[in-house]
């Protein structure tokens, strides 16, 4: 397996997680990922970029979304960068607990801490959130 990398700006409209996502299937069968792997890491994409363009960039189309995948070696790497306000993901509320299962939204870090293997959020110097997933195989 030979490291590789792609890299994705897409606009902050809800349209583009599609880009993103196929974008994700496509990189993570070049790096020679199963069946399995790929939807989950579908799953995560989808996740991350929708909380970077909603939350992060408050579908602000002036701002981006800046995706980038990692092959290396045994382990694929993501990193969605978005340029809002910043987050704190200990804010969210855990959505298996009683009061929060009916509510429409706050799956999303939960989904992507379940189908992947490192998930951690950096606040960038320049502004915005960094959240980087791991996926080994």
């Amino acid at each position: 397996m030979t490291e590789q990398t792609t890299r994705l700006v897409l606009p902050s409209h809800i349209e583009a997680v599609a880009d993103a996502a196929a974008a994700a299937t496509d990189f993570v069968k070049s790096c020679g990922l199963d069946e399995q792997a790929a939807f989950t890491i579908d799953m995560a994409v989808r996740e991350a970029v929708t909380n970077a363009m909603v939350h992060g960039n408050q579908e602000d189309e002036t701002k981006s979304v800046e995706v980038i995948f990692n092959c290396l070696g045994n382990a694929l790497e993501i990193e969605i960068r978005d340029q809002g306000e910043g987050f704190d993901p200990t804010g969210v509320p855990d959505p298996t607990k009683p009061a929060n299962i009916l509510k429409t939204s706050g799956r999303g870090i939960f989904l992507m801490r379940s189908f992947m293997d490192e998930v951690e959020w950096f606040a960038r110097p320049e502004g915005g959130t960094t959240v980087r997933m791991v996926k080994r195989f």
